[in-house]
């Protein structure tokens, strides 16, 4: 059977209906419009979904790592997650924490957790919906379950379990964080709000107030695709900001890709290309960071 043809105004009915004000059904009703048929839409929406069957980059037993369930407490909330680390007594970069898009903590992030320890880090990936039981396997629900989150109660998470991570062996508060989509947003605010933060990595993430910019002490690179006109339209105030206030950045912006072009289990809309060249800047950055 022959691929089906997905358009860009395909893929921004997807990016409407994940991120702003279109549910489910009116998805579908627009996608079977633009695809032209019922058949057509039920074909390509898998297509521009996150597939949780994609097969990981960095298996849970990969004997170069060491993979473990973590449990914290940050102001009485119990916190969980994943902590990975390299194995034995191997040299380590610094602390990743890594935080997860608006589907909460999935087995793509996961694996991406698992990448940053392959490459030397030890990284902590945690759920955001630990208080609410965890991240659910429908992805309509998580979605809406984050949307709920009261954003400062969020934002203060984040800087207790980068705090704990700092604590693990090997990290020496050495900390950075890396975060995709809702979590690229979360990582400036976390830059904004945590003055022991020493590198900040946002992928397509939404930016900080440029009122609280002058706040951040962290270097921070930003990931932005280039097709992403929603969250793109707030790149200019923020670099103003950035550079008036002398905050160390780097801002990248991958040509013809989309919202989301680092997530391999997203077949429309992931690119090899700038997803590997923006992880080896991440690396190279956050070496030269947290050393």
């Amino acid at each position: 059977m022959r691929e089906p043809t997905i358009t860009q105004d395909m893929i921004d009915a997807y990016d409407e209906y994940t991120h702003l004000t279109l549910d489910r059904r009116g998805f579908m009703t627009k996608l079977t419009g633009l695809a032209g048929s019922a058949a057509a839409a039920a074909a390509i929406a898998p297509l521009l979904a996150a597939s949780g069957a994609a097969a990981a980059v960095v298996a849970k037993d990969d004997p170069s790592i060491v993979v473990s369930q973590a449990a914290f407490d940050v102001d009485g909330t119990a916190m969980t997650g994943q902590l990975a680390r390299p194995a034995g007594d191997a040299a380590v970069a610094g602390g990743v924490l890594v935080i997860h898009e608006n589907r909460g903590l999935n087995a793509h992030i996961a694996d991406v957790g698992r990448r940053f320890a392959k490459a030397g880090f030890v990284s902590l990936a945690p759920d955001f919906l630990s208080a609410d039981g965890g991240t659910p396997t429908d992805e309509d629900k998580a979605r809406e379950m984050i949307g709920r989150l009261d954003a400062a109660r969020t934002t203060a998470l984040a800087v207790g379990a980068a705090k704990w991570l700092g604590e693990q062996r090997g990290v020496g508060g050495r900390v950075s964080a890396v975060g995709f989509c809702w979590g690229g947003g979360l990582v400036n605010d976390l830059a904004v709000a945590d003055p022991d933060l020493k590198a900040g990595v946002a992928y397509y993430g939404r930016q900080p107030k440029a009122a609280d910019v002058p706040r951040i002490r962290a270097a921070v690179m930003l990931h932005y695709a280039g097709l992403d006109e929603r969250i793109n339209a707030g790149i200019p105030a923020y670099r103003e900001a950035l550079e008036a206030a002398k905050v160390e950045h780097e801002i990248f912006v991958y040509e013809g890709v989309n919202h989301a072009f680092n997530n391999d289990t997203s077949a429309a809309r992931y690119d090899k290309a700038a997803a590997d060249l923006a992880f080896d800047r991440t690396l190279a950055f956050l070496r030269a960071k947290l050393a």
